[in-house]
């Protein structure tokens, strides 16, 4: 019997005043629809020691409200008992990530200065009408009223920047931007308050409104790619049941798990530390640090580690690692060092831009200065210097690379593919070797009943009412291949499951069981049988299917000049009938450190390598490589560290990725030259003082319009 077996609520009244409450946040992947969340809520507060349940039907997430004393097994047994499987994924709120809270101050800037923008640009279109006198000054006005709160909030990502550096003693982009705005919005005050003909209010704001449309762009790009050492660790179990010395159980956070300890570990739990088995055996799923999709046999003095998942009895583990000295911890810590050479990464923008600001500030003062030598006031000057401060400003430039890479991943996203990280797409288009690991990647990563076609009709009936009371993985696999098939499921009754053994039931009459096969080695075969009377009557095996295109994505890739090869923790024995089938070399029994030296092994021999893979084990692989994609089916850990994710069951959207992002860095390119060449032709007209500010605001306008449009050419890549 499963060691943490649900506790039926237990109703009881109140307590006068309320005990201290702790926050607790479990993730439930069976919530399904209204009623789910209707029964989670209001059955979870029977317990006398949940306060209150709150369901995030997106996230499937189920946020709780309970009093200290109540130990994570009470609180699991609580949601097992309403029918629902849950999994404790942290300590309550996170605190709000600083990254995502720019990206939502972005939008909210692009959001205020684009409706200012469209206002004040109406109020001027009178005054280019020819509007006059007090008329015109009323326009003015209502334009400064407008733009002044306006750019006083929109334009605050700027001005920060802007005074750190000068603050530091040096200058930025934002310098130039900043002062161009600053002085164009002071010359608007003068000339609106001087009755003068001209106001640039509308310059002004929609300089800032094109430029935090390409700051925000790339801010949303970025965002894509936080959190893959947090979420690996989120893998590894929250706590123990621990033995005192007199023999009695008790919760043990993770946390204060220590060498030495006992842990009760019951069936379907992860582990919480590294340990030795000192009682018991079972079978464990080591497919989150090994790759390995067939559980292996564990048993006395057996090595077990924390993040794998006991699968069928309880065992007794002695640790011997806890918290930062696991085997996971270490595969977090290799993540994190192999992701830093690629946050070093220097992006196509801030390459070109790097000698924009002391250009533009010496373009600016040549002008000035150039001016009042001329003989010209200084009004005439600084409207000359502000005009060439405006046409200069990197609107075109700063939308190159992220107008490019949203179009892109808009595209992309229609076929499949998640591109997480903008700059990915560049260095995918470098990409010329590709290492794949097999499992869950080459392959679908889940159980498939291979030979339903050799078990006889009358049976399939039986065996999906058994399957479907069960929680093993095979189970759920035949549940899901006998669904699939519009079977409908026996009228089957007593049904119990007994860990290790199977379900067992009655069924007209006939005692009726599906289990571990009675003959065969179970330990190599993924498989499982049904008898009946304590009579075999057909086994169902199981196998890790290829993607179904997976032949014709290999061709895709080498038709792209790319050579690919497997990288994998199975056996030697599981994975060379794939590489046959493919036609590709491999490596096998490769733990996470084995994938990290041969991708430096690659990297050095002068090849940007591009690694696939899924599981935790492929982890430090997917941060070191030069770009990396994982399957949608994939680990979270595995979806966080790569650059991109490929959904459903084929693998032809790598081979599509790639051709996208070449495409995009032709696009890419294409697009500095046109912001280049712009420069070319209007710096010098503003320099010459041919051009109003009004004028170099509509020309930078255009020429970031320019850019987008030969961006939104990217979308008839992959039609």
């Amino acid at each position: 019997m499963n060691a943490f077996a649900s506790l039926a609520p237990r109703p009881a009244p109140r307590p006068a005043t309320p005990p201290a409450l702790i926050e607790r946040d479990f993730a439930v992947p069976d919530i399904r629809c209204a009623g789910c969340i209707s029964k989670l809520e209001q059955g979870l507060v029977r317990d006398s020691r949940i306060h209150s349940a709150r369901v995030n039907f997106t996230e499937k997430r189920v946020h709780v409200s309970c009093t200290a004393d109540a130990q994570m097994p009470d609180l699991l047994g609580a949601f097992t008992s309403l029918g629902f499987e849950a999994h404790p994924i942290g300590d309550g709120p996170k605190d709000i990530d600083p990254d995502a809270a720019n990206s939502r101050e972005l939008l909210r800037a692009v959001a205020v200065s684009g409706f200012a923008m469209m206002n004040i640009m109406l109020l001027s279109v009178s005054v280019w009408s020819g509007a006059a006198g007090v008329t015109r000054d009323l326009f003015h006005w209502l334009s400064a009223m407008i733009a002044l709160p306006t750019i006083a909030y929109a334009g605050r990502p700027f001005f920060r920047s802007a005074w750190r550096a000068l603050a530091h003693g040096h200058t930025n982009m934002d310098v130039p931007i900043s002062i161009g705005v600053t002085l164009a919005t002071a010359l608007s005050l003068y000339e609106t308050a001087t009755h003068g003909p001209h106001a640039y209010f509308d310059s002004a704001v929609m300089l800032l409104f094109f430029l935090l449309c390409g700051r925000w762009l790339d801010s949303v790009m970025r965002d894509r790619a936080r959190g893959g050492v947090t979420a690996l660790l989120r893998n590894m179990g929250t706590g123990a049941m621990v033995f005192d010395s007199d023999g009695s159980t008790r919760w043990v956070d993770a946390t204060e798990l220590n060498p030495g300890m006992v842990m009760l570990v019951a069936a379907g739990e992860r582990l919480a530390a590294d340990g030795v088995i000192v009682a018991g055996a079972s079978r464990i799923d080591l497919s989150l640090l090994t790759g390995e999709s067939a559980p292996q046999e564990a048993g006395m003095d057996d090595v077990v580690h924390a993040g794998t998942l006991n699968l069928e009895t309880p065992i007794r583990v002695r640790v011997t690692a806890a918290g930062t000295d696991t085997a996971i911890a270490d595969i977090a810590r290799l993540m994190g060092e192999a992701s830093q050479g690629k946050s070093r990464y220097v992006r196509i923008a801030d390459r070109a831009a790097r000698l924009y600001a002391p250009a533009v500030h010496t373009l600016a003062l040549m002008a000035f200065g150039g001016w009042m030598l001329a003989g010209a006031g200084w009004h005439d000057a600084l409207l000359i210097s502000v005009a060439v401060l405006i046409i200069t400003c990197p609107c075109a430039l700063g939308l190159a690379v992220p107008a490019a890479q949203i179009v892109a991943a808009g595209a992309l996203m229609k076929v499949g593919v998640l591109i997480k990280d903008g700059s990915a797409l560049e260095r995918l288009a470098e990409v010329d070797r590709a290492l794949i690991d097999k499992t869950g990647t080459l392959t679908l990563g889940r159980p498939v009943a291979s030979n339903l076609y050799e078990i006889a009709p009358e049976h399939h009936a039986l065996l999906l009412a058994l399957a479907r009371a069960s929680r093993h993985p095979l189970s759920a696999a035949l549940t899901r291949d006998l669904g699939a098939q519009g079977i409908a499921a026996a009228e089957v009754t007593h049904v119990q499951e007994t860990a290790g053994f199977g379900v067992e039931a009655q069924w007209q009459g006939h005692i009726v069981t599906l289990g571990r096969p009675q003959q065969g080695d179970a330990g190599t075969e993924l498989a499982t049988e049904l008898a009946i009377d304590m009579q075999p009557v057909a086994l169902v095996r199981f196998a890790d299917a290829l993607r179904p295109d997976a032949i014709d994505a290999i061709a895709a890739l080498k038709a792209q000049g790319i050579d690919a090869m497997i990288l994998s923790g199975d056996r030697a024995a599981a994975v060379a009938p794939v590489a046959r089938t493919l036609g590709l070399t491999a490596i096998t029994g490769m733990s996470p450190q084995d994938k990290l030296a041969a991708i430096a092994r690659h990297t050095g021999a002068g090849h940007k390598v591009l690694m696939i893979g899924d599981g935790l084990n492929d982890g430090p692989a997917l941060a070191a490589g030069h770009a990396s994609m994982a399957p949608g089916s994939a680990s979270d850990v595995g979806k966080n560290a790569s650059d991109c994710i490929f959904l459903g069951d084929r693998l032809m959207p790598v081979a599509d990725t790639i051709r996208m992002a070449r495409r995009t860095q032709a696009i890419v390119r294409q697009n500095f030259m046109l912001a280049i060449g712009y420069n070319v032709i209007a710096v010098p007209l503003a320099f010459a003082g041919l051009v109003t500010p009004l004028v170099a605001a509509l020309a930078m306008s255009g020429s970031s319009l320019i850019v987008v449009s030969n961006a939104l050419r990217l979308k008839r890549t992959l039609k």
